[in-house]
């Protein structure tokens, strides 16, 4: 069952993950009333990101409660959970329960891997975004995709964007709008490059080549997912 008073929001928290994945929208999610907010690992024991950071799991896969919402976010360490049964076996079971299915980022292709994006439209970051396909789902370059009871957030950053919409879902686009009013949330980046469509003609090779070698691991970790989902 959902937690006693309120909607019950389960973000999942692993190693190598992006930090601002999930923690932007944990700031969106915490503010908003009669909300309990989970973060979600195998043990109770911290969990490393990408860049160091550690961070405290509230709950485990064997004591989280029923979930409204479930939100996937990404990092490196997607790569390892695309084929961790236990971990998409958790997933597609408290999917199955909620209300919203979401992620951010890479996490949807932890979502498509579990076999709960296929026939979906759905996002990711724009590196990543064609690796969609392979997984059944229909990539979509915004920033939030809304498909019937999915929703995705593009890369890193558009976590705040994300659980805003979830927010408006919710409880309503005022509540969502008093949030984004408390967290000053006011984009106004110093440099108009944040997107393969404001980069420049020399930014945008420079950052595909620095990550090339990456993204190439990544696909080789999501075409072994899609033929797992083939046996599926």
């Amino acid at each position: 069952m959902s937690d006693s008073a309120g909607i019950s929001i389960g973000l999942l928290l692993f190693p190598a993950l992006t930090q601002l994945d999930l923690t932007g929208p944990y700031e969106v999610f915490v503010r908003t009333p009669d909300t309990n907010v989970h973060l979600i690992w195998k043990t109770r024991d911290p969990v490393v990101s990408d860049r160091g950071m550690a961070i405290l799991p509230t709950t485990t896969f064997s004591t989280c409660p029923k979930l409204d919402v479930i939100c996937i976010p990404g990092g490196p360490g997607q790569t390892d959970l695309m084929t961790d049964e236990n971990v998409l076996s958790f997933i597609r079971a408290r999917s199955h329960q909620a209300r919203l299915v979401t992620s951010v980022c890479t996490g949807s292709l932890i979502l498509a891997a579990a076999g709960l994006l296929k026939g979906y439209r759905a996002t990711t970051h724009w590196a990543s975004l064609d690796q969609l396909s392979l997984l059944g789902a229909e990539p979509v370059n915004e920033r939030v995709v809304r498909d019937r009871n999915r929703i995705t957030g593009a890369g890193v950053t558009s976590g705040i964007d994300f659980a805003l919409t979830v927010v408006a879902e919710l409880y309503g686009a005022e509540i969502a709008q008093n949030i984004q009013l408390h967290m000053e949330y006011d984009p106004a980046p110093p440099f108009s490059c944040g997107s393969p469509r404001m980069a420049s003609t020399a930014q945008l090779p420079k950052a595909k080549e620095q990550s090339a070698a990456f993204i190439e691991k990544r696909r080789q970790a999501t075409i072994k997912a899609a033929s797992n989902l083939l046996r599926v």
